[in-house]
């Protein structure tokens, strides 16, 4: 596809998408494209200088991107194989990639340092390419989220240096990287949709690590073979002594051959500790030197809508962050009760696909009953039809709180005004991010 001048998009606006759409268009590519939502990453593409529509039709293909000598249309696996603008392009014969395989492309030709596991990797990815970044030469990273030191998920680095990817298991995409070095965070169960049952994933994150040519970083515990991290245990790369003073994380990260002495991460939770000491060890793996990492982990801001703090003060906390599955949600309300100790933490949870909330209803029941309140959405069904009986109204049922109920938007900012809110958070991945700013106003005007 180095030939094709004209990159047209099918869903644009998904994170990985518009990490190559950037890509693309940093390469001196024309670049435009179709999204069903006008969300405020199309709007910046948009500024970028990229042509997007948000009408599934083929009459809005701007005209120099109809012809198959000079466009390459590449499509995300949400996209239905239906959709009027993807058959456009397939019943002419235009070169047609999905996300993955252009990633894949992309990553042979530089040295790829690649981030996965079921959550973690998308904090990681971006704080490895934050370590690097500091120095020169640069990186190139496709990230799945907005890091906020950058603004951005795509960083454009040197032409064959080093990649740092986040390697998505949905619809097997990570398949399609062979990275030189890899961290795998986790392997609990996720995207039964895709895998059927559990043994499935667990095999397939085992192929995925089986492609990793030259050093492979493993959480402890995993059952693959590779150079261990940890956090307060017994592994070649661990966090020691622990602590939080001033409502940030301090530890001691203890290497194979030396120990880097207090260093402070503004990222909170117990879990994030454990991605630094992760991104730190694949660094130092590739030749960053062991202080560059301590800068590095001290200066990362994080990444939008992972423990986003909206309002921070002492009596009133707001946070956003995109936990989907139970075990997220039970590390964010860990890490909630660890920094407020004896505050009531209310959440607002929206479920994300109607086969995630079915596969994972005690999980999710048995994370969301941690909470103090909790206010449940309706599901937010992406690329998914309804299944019957599987609805809030069936998760609520299950969920052993007193203060618990079903919401819509408009009544959860009524309710917001006149409650005596401590600690509040908003949870999930599909649109919840859109009630962020209205809620802020009416925690701040209530």
């Amino acid at each position: 596809m180095n030939e094709k001048k004209n990159i047209y998009f099918i869903g644009i606006g998904g994170i990985g998408m518009s990490a190559l759409a950037r890509y693309f268009l940093a390469n001196g590519c024309e670049v435009a494209g179709y999204d069903r939502i006008h969300s405020p990453l199309c709007e910046a593409l948009e500024s970028e200088g990229m042509l997007i529509h948000y009408e599934e039709d083929v009459d809005l293909i701007p005209k120099n991107f109809r012809y198959k000598n000079n466009t390459a249309a590449i499509y995300t696996p949400a996209i239905s194989l239906n959709n009027k603008e993807l058959a456009f392009f397939t019943k002419r014969g235009f070169d047609i990639y999905k996300r993955a395989e252009v990633l894949g492309i992309i990553a042979q030709k530089h040295i790829c340092l690649a981030v996965a596991g079921t959550h973690g990797k998308t904090t990681t990815s971006a704080l490895l390419a934050h370590l690097f970044n500091q120095h020169e030469p640069k990186v190139t990273a496709f990230l799945g989220g907005i890091a906020t030191n950058y603004q951005t998920n795509f960083l454009a680095g040197e032409e064959n240096g080093l990649l740092i990817a986040e390697a998505d298991e949905f619809d097997r995409s990570f398949l399609q990287l062979k990275p030189q070095g890899a961290i795998l965070t986790s392997m609990d169960p996720d995207h039964l949709d895709i895998y059927q049952d559990v043994d499935t994933l667990e095999d397939t994150f085992k192929q995925f690590a089986q492609s990793v040519k030259n050093k492979l970083l493993i959480k402890k515990g995993l059952p693959v073979e590779g150079i261990t991290y940890g956090v307060e245990t017994e592994a070649h790369y661990t966090a020691r002594n622990v602590t939080i003073k001033e409502g940030a994380y301090h530890f001691d990260l203890k290497t194979p051959s030396l120990i880097i002495e207090n260093i402070k991460t503004g990222l909170p939770g117990r879990h994030n500790v454990e991605n630094a000491v992760a991104s730190a060890a694949l660094a130092i793996e590739f030749g960053l030197e062991p202080e560059a990492a301590k800068s590095g982990i001290e200066s990362f801001k994080g990444v939008k809508r992972r423990f986003e703090y909206h309002i921070k003060t002492e009596k009133l906390i707001f946070i956003d962050d995109y936990a989907h599955h139970p075990s997220e949600i039970t590390a964010l309300i860990g890490s909630l009760k660890e920094l407020y100790p004896g505050k009531k933490i209310t959440g607002i949870f929206q479920p994300h696909l109607y086969s995630r909330t079915r596969d994972f209803a005690d999980g999710f029941a048995y994370s969301l009953s941690l909470l103090n309140e909790l206010i449940l959405m309706d599901i937010y069904p992406a690329r998914e039809k309804p299944i019957p009986g599987v609805n809030s109204a069936m998760l609520l049922e299950k969920i052993s709180l007193e203060q618990k109920s079903i919401m819509a938007r408009q009544e959860i900012l009524a309710h917001v005004k006149k409650a005596a809110i401590e600690v509040i958070v908003t949870i999930g991945a599909g649109d919840i991010d859109h009630l962020v700013n209205p809620l802020k106003m009416a925690l701040l005007n209530g």
